[in-house]
């Protein structure tokens, strides 16, 4: 039987950081945690902690998914995944 997905404690400060630089974020939780958008791109993000593993069939799919997608454990990952690098210097 599949446990239930817990939420990720730094899930909600991403969210709250990739909104106030205007991005579109909703919760989709799987196959991995947020779809982003941003200026016209969209961006799966899978939010983890510190020691947080991706399953299986995040693995498999990680691998498979031909867009845009990115592990990210806290805001500047998440900023830096979307904005991008150079935008936050």
């Amino acid at each position: 039987m599949r446990r239930a997905a817990k939420t990720d404690g730094n899930q909600y400060q991403i969210v709250q950081a990739l909104r106030a630089v205007g991005a579109k974020v909703v919760y989709i939780k799987e196959p991995v945690d947020l779809l982003v958008g941003f200026r016209k791109r969209n961006i799966l993000l899978e939010v983890k902690g510190v020691d947080g593993k991706l399953t299986k069939a995040q693995e498999e799919f990680l691998q498979t998914w031909p867009g845009e997608a990115w592990i990210v454990q806290n805001e500047y990952q998440a900023l830096e995944a979307v904005v991008g690098k150079e935008a936050m210097k």
